[in-house]
C-alpha cells in the first residue's frame, strides 16, 4: 500500500500526459484497476491528458472481443480517456519504420539462437550472432547495446538498479515470428503519444532499463516512471489474468473503487448514501 498522499497531489502541468496500455489478453481485474486508476489519478491531478491504448500485437496471446470489453469496463469505473484510443495493431508501419532506422545505423542485428541455446548457457544472451552477419529469414532482430542502463529514478521508489547481466543483454525488438517485441512498440508509441509519465505495476520494474536504453539509441525524452505496489491474491500471487484474477464486477462500481482509491493509500470513506 502506498503512503497516504504520496501521489496524486494537485498541480498544474500543462504538459503532463500519461496512459493505461492494456493487453486484450482477458477482461480488467482488481489489479488492472489499480493501475489504471493510478495512471488517471495522476493525470487528472497534474491537469493533464490521460490516454488509453491498447497493446494487441500479439494475436496468439488476445481474447476476442477483450478490448471491447476493457473499453466498456474503463467507463463502467469511471475512468474516461481524452482523444481516441490507439491500436497497436494499427500501428506496424511506425514499427518497421523504427526497426529500419536502428538497422540503418547498425544498432541492430540478426539472430537465429533458439530459446534452448540461451537456456542452455544460463537463460541470458550471450550476443552470438553480433558479427555473424545472418540475413532477416527465420531471425529474431536484437537490439546491439551501446550503452546499457542499469538503473533508473522511479518517482515512487526512489533509485532502483537492474540486474547487470540482464541490462547489457542485447534483447529482441523483432520475432522471430514476425511479431514486433512489446519493449520496441511501447517505446515507439509512448513517444508518438508525447507520454511524459509512465505510472504502472511493479511487475514492468524490470524492462524499463530496457526501454530507456531504446529511448536513449533514438535521441528521444525519456518519461517518468512510477511503478505501482501490486495486488496480491491469497496464496501471494499477483493478482493476473494467468493467475485467472476474476473480473471487475459490472454491479455498482462504487464499493470496488473505495477499495482501490484504498489500496493506493488515498482516503477514501464510504457511507450508507451511497449504496
Amino acid at each position: 500500500m502506498l503512503p497516504p498522499y504520496f501521489l496524486f497531489k494537485e498541480m498544474t502541468d500543462t504538459h503532463y500526459i500519461g496512459r493505461f496500455a492494456p493487453s486484450p489478453s482477458g477482461e480488467l481485474h482488481f489489479g488492472s484497476l489499480i493501475a489504471a486508476l493510478g495512471s488517471y489519478l495522476q493525470a487528472r491531478a497534474r491537469q493533464g491528458r490521460w490516454l488509453v491504448r491498447i497493446e494487441d500485437i500479439d494475436p496468439p496471446r488476445e481474447v476476442p472481443g477483450a478490448a471491447e470489453t476493457i473499453l466498456r469496463q474503463l467507463e463502467h469505473y469511471g475512468l474516461h480517456w481524452d482523444g481516441d484510443v490507439l491500436w497497436q495493431s494499427q500501428r506496424h508501419d511506425a514499427y518497421r519504420e523504427a526497426l529500419a532506422w536502428l538497422h540503418e545505423q547498425g544498432l541492430s542485428y540478426y539472430c537465429t539462437c533458439t530459446r534452448a541455446r540461451i537456456q542452455s548457457i544460463g537463460g541470458i544472451y550471450d550476443g552470438h550472432c553480433r558479427v555473424l552477419h545472418h540475413g532477416p529469414d527465420n531471425a529474431a532482430v536484437r537490439i546491439r547495446q551501446q550503452h546499457p542502463v542499469t538503473q533508473f529514478t522511479d518517482q515512487l521508489r526512489g533509485i532502483i538498479h537492474a540486474d547487470e547481466k540482464l541490462a547489457r543483454e542485447d534483447f529482441i525488438i523483432h520475432r522471430r515470428d514476425g511479431l514486433f517485441a512489446y519493449n520496441l512498440a511501447v517505446v515507439v508509441d509512448d513517444h508518438f503519444q508525447g507520454v511524459s509519465e509512465i505510472v504502472r505495476g511493479a511487475d514492468l520494474i524490470e524492462p524499463t532499463v530496457r526501454q530507456i536504453s531504446l529511448y536513449q539509441l533514438f535521441g528521444w525524452k525519456v518519461p517518468d516512471y512510477i511503478h505501482l505496489p501490486l495486488a496480491l491474491n491469497p496464496q501471494g500471487a499477483k493478482l493476473s489474468k494467468q493467475n485467472h484474477a476474476p473480473a471487475l464486477p459490472k454491479s455498482d462500481p462504487r464499493p470496488v473503487l473505495i477499495a482501490a482509491l484504498q489500496f493506493l493509500g488515498q482516503q477514501a470513506e464510504a457511507h450508507w448514501q451511497d449504496f
